[in-house]
């Protein structure tokens, strides 16, 4: 008797399910926001409690995953017509939008709750980086370039969440983590856009300042990563209360935002990709290494 290869269940291949859960919460750009929080966290924190530590790496993960997962659902259709996100699982069909609508709210009541028992501060600020990605940001992004500035603001909340979580505290300090974070998006991301602009235009999305790919673009560029590296050392003139930074670790974040800038000029000059990809991994270098050096510099102290 012959048996119709329909009639046979397929084997779910386990592998493909986790790296579908992985491209649904984006696990490279989550696990950098824990690092980003867990930073602001030393940075802050008077004595190290591990268990904070590993409730805001979680907490955090799941509050980005969140956030990327109900992303995911919202742009399935444009996502499709993209070559960079059409082999995601909600376009391909591989996974059904009620299983990542289970994970994201899942994500964000695990996540939102883990905020909470650190303390309310983090669970609100976790709670309007959610709301605003994905319910202002994400809506907006086929709408108005203006999408990256509303964008900017869930992205930098996480440096400052880790500050917040160590001292259940809004004050300067965090908000200068804030301002940090929030201007380096713009270069990070409008060296994306440049790079990703016909794949955009093709989803409808056109992100790019005033919505040109041109030196008019490239100059709200380097606006922008001039108040980065300016905002940057300002903690060396120690005009942000606790946090304060030497003077020699301010040079040297000079000097690594002038690498950035140096992109962003030639970018001007010569508008190819090439420039926008060094820019953009030279941003996400410089806000490793800002992380990095913070911390090192307040264990210096």
């Amino acid at each position: 008797m012959q048996v119709s290869s329909n009639s046979i269940p397929k084997k779910v291949n386990f592998s493909t399910v986790i790296n579908d859960f992985k491209q649904l919460t984006k696990v490279g750009l989550s696990l950098s926001v824990v690092f980003s929080s867990l930073a602001g966290y030393l940075l802050a924190a008077e004595e190290i409690k591990i268990l904070t530590l590993v409730l805001l790496a979680i907490g955090g993960y799941l509050m980005v995953g969140a956030s990327n997962a109900f992303n995911q659902i919202i742009e399935k259709d444009t996502d499709a017509l993209m070559k960079r996100t059409q082999n995601r699982p909600l376009p391909t069909g591989r996974m059904h939008v009620s299983t990542a609508l289970v994970i994201a709210i899942a994500f964000t009541i695990l996540g939102l709750a883990i905020l909470y028992s650190i303390n309310p501060k983090s669970a609100l600020f976790g709670a309007i980086s959610i709301f605003l990605y994905t319910s202002v940001y994400t809506p907006l992004k086929s709408v108005t370039p203006l999408a990256v500035f509303v964008g900017a603001i869930p992205g930098a909340i996480p440096f400052m969440l880790g500050w917040v979580a160590a001292t259940n505290h809004f004050s300067v300090e965090p908000g200068m983590l804030f301002l940090i974070q929030f201007f380096w998006q713009f270069p990070h991301f409008w060296a994306i856009a440049w790079l990703q602009y016909d794949e955009y235009k093709k989803a409808g999305f056109n992100l790019m300042p005033m919505g040109q790919k041109n030196k008019k673009a490239v100059v709200q560029i380097i606006i922008y990563t001039v108040c980065l590296i300016i905002v940057s050392v300002i903690p060396a003139f120690k005009l942000t209360g606790s946090f304060y930074i030497y003077p020699v670790t301010a040079v040297i974040l000079a000097l690594l935002g002038g690498k950035m800038l140096f992109y962003a000029i030639k970018l001007y000059k010569k508008q190819t990709d090439k420039q926008a990809r060094q820019l953009m991994l030279s941003s996400v270098l410089y806000i490793t290494l800002i992380q990095i050096i913070y911390v090192v510099d307040k264990f210096l102290h």
